[in-house]
């Protein structure tokens, strides 16, 4: 992953901290890895796939569709174990509680349903949360708030037992393509069409504001230690950008080989490597210290979502080609630890 100089240098200190290419031995000796078949595809959905998530049990997954249903599917057999139908129009985004005993999703209509995470059956009738598209939603680390963002220009935080608004919405001034809560649940990130926007989620007040790609930025996600934010850029600006959440200074910011948008962005349990799905038919995989592209995965057309399974050997992608694949993370590859600041 080559830096752009003209948009960055690496101060000293952080050229210590992540080698480059040509002072890393461990990167050169590991090839690039194009695969274009998965280990296993996950059938039934009859339209384009939108989301996917992983319970922390390591039994289970759920998708949401825009054939309108979620469904739960077991990972380890393949079986899917439930539709779960309930949306009157497409599931755009889900979520899964860290206990994973909710499920929420989203619908192009601000429709918002709950669902048991264990039976898959609706806990909430559709609750109209917004008046436009739910682009993202996800629950607090501790559970007690689900975040919704919308094309309504709205962040909305829901409390999980009774379901009501909590506080004021905040207004973002664009459409909200992601929000992520810290894993402290501190600090709550939201990507828009105009800027990247932090957000103490306690009192709504803006931390503060950037713009982080040329256009529009698509996706966020947060390491696990919380010391960097991830974001990436539409077909305009197809680059991952990695910030210092500290002093929120750009630490570095990247080609990322895709030629379109990017969908969406997942850092994997150890925080380590990074995998993007783009709408170019690729999934891309990264580690992170060093920034170099490891691995690439092939579908027949755009994708929208991707994840990692909760114990980091597999990628999980899916999007118009109406299922998910699973993809191995080659071997060899993870450095024993993150880089820390």
């Amino acid at each position: 992953m080559q830096f752009k100089p003209e948009k960055y240098t690496q101060p000293l200190e952080l050229r210590k901290r992540y080698p480059s290419k040509s002072t890393s031995k461990m990167s050169e000796l590991i090839p690039f890895t194009t695969v274009t078949t998965p280990l296993r595809e996950f059938r039934g959905h009859e339209d384009h796939i939108r989301a996917v998530a992983v319970f922390p049990d390591e039994r289970r997954m759920v998708t949401g569709s825009e054939d309108k249903t979620l469904r739960l599917w077991d990972l380890k057999t393949g079986v899917m174990l439930k539709k779960m139908v309930g949306h009157s129009c497409r599931v755009w985004r889900l979520a899964v509680s860290q206990d994973g005993k909710l499920i929420a999703s989203g619908d192009e209509e601000g429709g918002l349903i709950v669902w048991h995470g264990e039976t898959g059956e609706a806990l909430t009738q559709p609750i109209q949360a917004h008046s436009g598209v739910i682009y993202s939603l996800i629950f607090s680390p501790d559970g007690t708030m689900l975040a919704t963002g919308s094309r309504d220009e709205t962040v909305k935080q829901w409390n999980t037992k009774t379901w009501e608004q909590q506080g004021d919405p905040i207004n973002c001034g664009g459409w909200v393509y992601c929000v992520r809560y810290s894993p402290s649940g501190e600090l709550l990130a939201t990507a828009t069409d105009n800027n990247i926007e932090i957000y103490n989620p306690a009192t709504r007040e803006r931390v503060v504001s950037f713009k982080a790609h040329v256009s529009e930025s698509w996706s966020l996600a947060w390491t696990p230690d919380g010391t960097r934010l991830l974001t990436s850029g539409d077909d305009s600006d197809c680059t991952i950008c990695e910030w210092d959440t500290l002093t929120w200074e750009l630490v570095g910011d990247s080609s990322s080989g895709h030629s379109d948008y990017i969908q969406s962005i997942a850092v994997n349990p150890a925080g380590t490597l990074i995998a993007s799905a783009s709408h170019d038919n690729h999934v891309r995989l990264w580690r992170l210290p060093d920034r170099r592209n490891l691995a690439m995965f092939s579908h027949s057309s755009g994708l929208t979502c991707v994840t990692f399974s909760v114990d980091g050997k597999y990628i999980l992608s899916g999007g118009e080609d109406k299922m998910i694949s699973e993809w191995a993370v080659p071997q060899g590859i993870h450095p024993k630890a993150r880089f820390r600041p």
